[in-house]
């Protein structure tokens, strides 16, 4: 198969970005999918390689694009197949820098999937792998029989990596998620930490190789070899598109049970719900219709996919598979997961996990809301409520930052109104602020400086009038103006708070 035979597949909908003859024409040996910033160790020579592009950001310097495409180059890739998924579209930098190495350049759409990319290219060699002499390091025929057999049986991974494997030796093997969570292993592998797993994931050793699916970069399960001695890179790629294969079965299966997420999300976020119609919702998503309880939030920061977050707060609570949960979506997009179980260091687990997490989409920083533990259904809006409310703290306060705040941490009045809604604060600032907020009068902008040094020095005339390099009688004028401006007085405590709370809302 040649390069050019892929961007004639109108199914996959690819289009060539750079690429001058004889490029296109030349022939393709395998694929791999990586999105580490220097790949070459990984790279046969003659292959694609697929990037989600994860690795690059827009504030890189163009340096950084450079090497990702010299080390294919180096490596002998045919051309790269970078996802628009991740940017909305291919980076100009990285289109000069592989028109400057040499290196074809193809787009794919955010529609297409790596698997599907992964399957054109191998079903094309897969029709004669088994009458090829064995350099060429294609599963017998009879392994690939099997392997059909059990995926139409419906057989877990553990199964799946064991039998592909075995006609190896059944080496040291791992099925990883996006953050480095053990799905599956071969019975010679040796048990992996979650924090190991992510670090693999990081600097991998061995092989490591992206199992595609149509999730997020969230959902992303990984195939990683340790020891390649014994297995042949065509070998990993067949068993990786084993085990795209399974997610594929399995996908029918988890779109709904999110959908029966988005049904319990749904009730608990009517302040009145029925409670029988609620505990039916409870049952139909595998948890009891007792506590206690707690509800969880997140929401990538200008995140358009809406399942996403939802993705992001599966994966993170699969980590403590002690508590079962559910997950389902509020109308904008934002994720809600009802976790069941005594919460115990839950929260300390999740908070040490999510920079982790954050990292599986850089540039998308993750946010997340803890609400309180509750008894019974019957507390599920009120968690839900505040869970929402320290989401928006967290992504008000840093909206560049992942962070994970919860009720127990709106200790302050900054972090307290930072939860309101941004109408909110706006129409409260403006009405207790009053003429202070006007732009266009130097006189105002000077009052309204004078009333934030004057709170910040505790009312405090000679400190003020010092900072100010003021006379203390112009600050004492200035002070009354204000107190005239806005309606309020200065020596009150209660006024003072107002125009306090309605400076940290501007």
């Amino acid at each position: 198969m040649h390069v050019e035979h892929l961007l004639q597949l109108e199914s996959l909908g690819l289009t060539l970005l750079w690429g001058e003859e004889p490029l296109p024409a030349r022939e393709i040996s395998g694929v791999t999918a990586t999105d580490l910033e220097d790949p070459t160790r990984f790279l046969q020579q003659g292959e694609v390689v697929l990037s989600g592009l994860v690795w690059w950001h827009p504030n890189d310097e163009p340096e950084k694009a450079a090497r990702f495409v010299s080390a294919l180059r180096t490596a002998g890739a045919v051309a790269l197949l970078a996802g628009e998924e991740t940017h909305g579209a291919v980076p100009d930098v990285l289109v000069d820098a592989c028109r400057t190495h040499g290196v074809t350049l193809i787009a794919v759409p955010a529609s297409t999937s790596f698997r599907a990319i992964t399957e054109a290219v191998y079903l094309r060699h897969w029709g004669d792998l088994s009458r090829r002499p064995t350099h060429h390091y294609a599963l017998p025929e009879n392994v690939r029989n099997e392997l059909s057999v059990l995926l139409a049986a419906g057989a877990d991974p553990d199964t799946l990596l064991d039998r592909a494997f075995a006609h190896l030796g059944t080496p040291a093997a791992y099925l990883l998620s996006a953050t480095g969570r053990t799905l599956a292993r071969t019975p010679s592998a040796p048990p992996l930490t979650a924090p190991r797993g992510a670090e693999c994931l990081r600097r991998p050793t061995g092989a490591t190789l992206r199992i595609e699916s149509d999730g997020s970069p969230y959902d992303v399960w990984h195939l990683h070899v340790p020891d390649t001695a014994g297995a042949p890179p065509r070998v990993l790629h067949e068993i990786a598109d084993v085990l795209a294969q399974h997610r594929h079965r399995t996908a029918p299966g988890e779109k709904a049970a999110r959908r029966k997420g988005d049904g319990l999300v749904s009730l608990i976020s009517a302040p009145h719900t029925d409670g029988t119609s609620l505990r039916l919702a409870l049952h139909g998503c595998g948890l009891f219709d007792r506590g206690p309880y707690q509800v969880i939030t997140a929401r990538p920061a200008h995140e358009d996919d809406a399942s996403a977050a939802a993705d992001a707060l599966t994966e993170a609570l699969h980590h403590d598979p002690g508590r079962p949960f559910a997950v389902g979506r509020l109308a904008g997009g934002t994720a809600v997961a009802v976790v069941q179980g005594e919460p115990g260091d839950s929260e300390g687990r999740l908070r040490a996990l999510w920079p982790v997490l954050d990292g599986c989409r850089p540039g998308a920083a993750l946010h997340g809301g803890v609400g309180a533990e509750v008894a019974g259904p019957e507390g599920l809006h009120g968690s839900l409520v505040q869970a929402r409310y320290a989401l928006t703290a967290s992504r008000a306060t840093e909206p560049a930052a992942a962070r994970l705040t919860s009720m127990d941490g709106l200790t302050t009045l900054h972090s307290l109104l930072a939860g309101l809604p941004e109408e909110v604060r706006e129409v409260f600032s403006a009405r207790a602020l009053g003429p202070l907020t006007d732009e266009d009068g130097a006189s105002q902008r000077m009052m309204l400086h004078t009333l934030e040094v004057f709170l910040a020095h505790n009312c405090s005339w000679a400190r003020v009038a010092e900072a100010l390099h003021l006379h203390v009688n112009t600050v004492h004028y200035r002070v009354r103006r204000i107190e005239q401006l806005t309606g309020r007085d200065l020596s009150r405590l209660d006024h003072r708070l107002d125009l306090q709370a309605a400076l940290m809302c501007r």
